[in-house]
């Protein structure tokens, strides 16, 4: 447990003072030539925008008003109740799949086909049904995640050392105790995989969803200020998305590392 700690204290110490300090020299260095070519008039500001430009827009609308803040909350509510219905639907229907091979089999062909439809296409069919607000965001939402999270729970199941479960069998373990002590925790890392892909798919199709008709949320926002050519504000909104993804991938990992501890 100490070497554990030392070492982890080690890697935090390293990224500290080595790999951060570097991050944000290049950063700063690609930021200020940015703004000086900017400037420079090398660039044209009306398709790139500006640095100093995105921090106005940035400043204004986080932190002098909540408009940015209010468009991530459409686009965080859309985003997690997706990626939560589609992961606990996709759980079941794989723990149904492992348990009766022939159900999956039959299923296979029409399942294929769905996941092979682009869901932007079906977009204006959720409209259709769901009308313009969150509940068709989600619907596409969960129609990306629901696939991803099939895929590595089944994987993962079947992924189970057969040995583990020979040698948990021999000694007299139930079905029950199988699967809650050996199959379960055999899978989880492979679950987590599809779990963590799954949410930032969740995120895309929401954003996507609201690019193409929405109501609210932070797709809306980047379409509207394209339509306007306000690259300030598009790319403003971009390094919000972009900071977004990077906090669910992170969030996703710390949990799966806090989890699979005792790996």
């Amino acid at each position: 447990m100490r070497t554990e700690k030392r070492a982890c204290s080690g890697v935090r110490r390293e990224f500290l003072f080595r790999t951060l300090p570097q991050h944000a020299c290049l950063l700063a260095g690609v930021l200020g030539l940015w703004e000086w070519a900017a400037r420079a008039g090398w660039i044209d500001v009306t398709f790139t925008g500006q640095p100093t430009g995105i921090g106005q827009f940035l400043w204004s609308n986080l932190i002098q008003s909540p408009t940015l803040w209010i468009e991530l909350g459409w686009t965080l509510l859309g985003t997690f109740a997706s990626f939560l219905m589609g992961s606990v639907a996709a759980l079941l229907v794989g723990l149904l799949f492992v348990s009766m091979p022939r159900l999956e089999r039959f299923s296979d062909p029409y399942l294929s086909a769905f996941n092979a439809m682009p869901r932007i296409a079906l977009m204006p069919l959720f409209i259709l049904w769901f009308g313009l607000g969150v509940a068709s965001k989600i619907a596409i939402g969960f129609s990306l995640t629901f696939f991803i999270v099939l895929s590595s729970t089944v994987a993962g199941m079947r992924g189970v050392s057969q040995d583990h479960l020979t040698l948990t069998r021999t000694l007299g373990a139930k079905p029950l105790q199988m699967f809650t002590l050996v199959t379960l925790p055999g899978a989880v890392p492979v679950i987590f995989a599809g779990l963590r892909l799954g949410l930032v798919y969740a995120m895309l199709g929401v954003v996507g969803g609201e690019i193409i008709a929405a109501e609210h949320g932070l797709g809306q926002t980047l379409a509207y200020l394209g339509s306007t050519f306000n690259m300030n504000g598009v790319m403003a909104v971009l390094v919000v998305l972009s900071l977004l993804g990077m906090a669910i991938i992170w969030m996703m990992t710390a949990f799966e590392r806090k989890l699979l501890h005792w790996q």
